[in-house]
């Protein structure tokens, strides 16, 4: 053997063996492509990707480390899933679905994955002049502490 030499077995290296799987169909209801790699929390993925998502909670694609599935826009498509291992928590991703798995379950009126209704009008945002009243009000900077610049203002 020589250093870095890589010896591969003589058989193929199974998939997740012994592994329960869950087949899903999935279609992508957006206008582009989605791509989900294999260690994705599945039940999280992009909203535009329309399958049975309840069956998908706490699973992730049944594919090699380190690849990805690509789903094509309105283009049927169907996997297969396995259940995430080790101690099973989502560190993060998409936040509102972090945690550990085993302490919630899929709730299917996730506002998140809810598509919205085009007849219902978006919801409005503050105008910039008008002060967002779920954010601190800014502070003015105190005058006797900022120093002239050079073309005789102040600076902070």
């Amino acid at each position: 053997m020589r250093p870095g030499e890589i010896i591969p077995a003589e058989d193929p290296v199974p998939l997740n063996p012994g592994r329960p799987r869950t087949h899903v169909v999935v279609v992508n209801r957006g206008d582009r492509p989605v791509q989900v790699g294999s260690h994705y929390h599945f039940g999280a993925v992009n909203p535009e990707l329309e399958f049975d998502r309840p069956s998908a909670w706490g699973k992730r694609l049944d594919i090699p480390a380190g690849t990805a599935v690509r789903f094509e826009p309105n283009v049927a498509r169907d996997v297969r899933l396995v259940p995430i291992g080790g101690r099973r928590v989502v560190p993060g991703l998409r936040w509102e679905f972090a945690g550990k798995l085993d302490e919630r379950e899929w709730e299917p009126t996730d506002p998140e994955l809810a598509k919205p209704d085009p007849s219902e009008p978006a919801p409005s945002k503050p105008a910039p002049s008008e002060p967002d009243p779920s954010k601190p009000a800014p502070s003015e900077p105190d005058p006797s502490t900022t120093e002239p610049d050079a073309a005789g203002g102040s600076s902070s």
